[in-house]
């Protein structure tokens, strides 16, 4: 899709439709003649995500003028602006708009939100489908308007970019179905974005790992007849600002059965979406790739299928990890947490100072705190605030969680080093506190994005599926690092 920054007052635009953003109250003075009346008679008001669509507007280059309601001036900010920027193209789309003009202000953080909100937008999950009703409904260009431009924009249009792009390829990843996407096709996905963007790559196989000793990572593989692979993506900058060494671990999971735990068959279909993690790692290295931030930056995703095959890991079984700690599986289907742990402790071979993982691993987190916001826990409160800040930049919401010790109690056993679930209650927190005990002192922050990863329904700024998320707070964290 076209992105571009242009210089230009909204009715000079020339765009199948122009969106004019309108507060809540009066008709702004410059609008007060055109849309006089439909204040009036209260059919534009301003509120929040508030659509009126003008055909043939007087005094517009434009064919259309959608006017956009923001809300109450003082609850408008820039995650606020996110979706309904992306609400406005979804609304426009279905109605055979080719182009797109936004009018903003001068202002950097409103031309990023817009900018990639409108990419994100005009996403769709249908692209194996063979006859789409809306084929010919695709936007293909995106205009921000401001009353100047300069390189500060256009920073922030490129950054927008950049981000959109990949987030988009972590979410084609995401949907892929899981005959199609198997651990090692992941693995090509990634091979063929880090030769494209000029990342060290490694993939390490089951032979390597076995050499190694994964043997957490290999149990959970061990059921399928797809083997796994430890994907290991390298950004070294030219010119490093710090000696801090970012990793970034991803669970792929292509699908997840439960093993022998086995899941209900109710909603199964939706375990393809168990690496999405490990998806947004993958468009993660493609963005810092290309955004150069001054800092090294490693991004590793354990890729595997959770089968209940014949070889199938059993609860009961006790693994050794590469940490060299010793597991007791109770529960295959407490599987994320077994490949992120030699993951994590790889990722501390390879030297990684500092590490975040994202992982769509527990139910628990979706009964805490819903579909709006990620679970976070970690063992850094300095590394916490950077990760909580540059969440916030992405728009992402999140939720810092505990991780006191009470919850390691629940994972003692007398048969190994530590046992893969903690029972019922507290779920997301005990297994949390299991990744804890494979980060160790390394400054470390654990996303659980199980309620976060996906939308299971389409929402006015996003279509079905996977979301991307925690991508954009991966990327903001590298590129602020210092």
């Amino acid at each position: 899709m076209d992105l571009k920054l242009t210089r230009s007052k909204p009715s000079e635009v020339e765009a199948d439709a122009v969106v004019v953003l309108v507060a809540e109250g009066p008709a702004p003075p410059e609008l007060e003649k055109l849309l006089g009346a439909l204040y009036t008679s209260g059919e534009i008001t301003g509120k929040a995500h508030e659509f009126t669509l003008l055909h043939r507007p007087e005094g517009y280059k434009a064919s259309r003028l959608l006017i956009a309601g923001t809300g109450k001036p003082e609850k408008f900010d820039t995650a606020t602006l996110r979706r309904l920027a992306g609400a406005a193209v979804r609304f426009l789309k279905p109605k055979g708009i080719k182009s797109v003009a936004f009018a903003l202000e001068d202002n950097a953080d409103a031309v990023s939100a817009v900018a990639e909100a409108a990419l994100l937008g005009a996403w769709e999950p249908d692209y194996l489908k063979t006859d789409k009703d809306d084929k010919e409904k695709a936007i293909n260009s995106i205009f921000i308007a401001t009353p100047t431009s300069g390189p500060v924009l256009n920073a922030a249009l490129e950054k927008a970019r950049i981000i959109a792009e990949a987030a988009n390829l972590s979410r084609d990843i995401s949907v892929q179905p899981p005959n199609l996407l198997t651990p090692l096709t992941l693995a090509d996905h990634a091979r063929r974005m880090a030769q494209g963007c000029g990342l060290a790559f490694d993939v390490l196989d089951q032979d390597r790992m076995h050499q190694l000793g994964m043997g957490a990572l290999l149990g959970v593989a061990q059921g399928s007849a797809n083997p796994p692979a430890l994907i290991v993506m390298q950004y070294k900058p030219a010119h490093a600002e710090s000696t801090a060494h970012l990793g970034l671990v991803g669970k792929g999971v292509t699908f997840d059965t439960g093993g022998i735990s086995i899941k209900p068959s109710e909603g199964m279909e939706k375990m393809k979406y168990d690496m999405a993690g490990g998806a947004a790692v993958i468009g993660a290295m493609q963005a810092i790739a290309r955004l150069k931030p001054p800092i090294a930056v490693t991004g590793l995703v354990p890729a595997v299928e959770n089968m209940p095959g014949s070889r199938a890991q059993r609860p009961g079984d006790i693994v050794t990890s590469l940490s060299g700690k010793t597991i007791e599986v109770l529960n295959t289907d407490a599987e994320g947490r077994l490949i992120l742990a030699d993951a994590i402790t790889y990722a501390q071979h390879l030297g990684c100072t500092h590490l975040i993982d994202a992982a769509t691993l527990t139910g628990a987190i979706v009964v805490a705190l819903g579909h709006a916001s990620s679970g976070v826990f970690t063992n850094d409160d300095a590394l916490l605030e950077k990760w909580m800040t540059a969440a916030r930049q992405a728009g992402e919401k999140m939720w810092h969680m505990p991780l006191d010790d009470e919850y390691r109690e629940l994972l003692k056993t007398v048969y190994a080093d530590i046992q893969n679930i903690g029972g019922r209650w507290g779920g997301a927190c005990s297994a949390a506190m299991f990744l804890k005990e494979f980060a160790g002192d390394t400054p470390w922050v654990h996303v659980d994005v199980a309620g976060t990863a996906w939308l299971d329904d389409a929402k006015p700024y996003m279509a079905k599926g996977p979301t991307g998320i925690p991508l954009g707070a991966m990327v903001n964290l590298a590129l602020n690092w210092s």
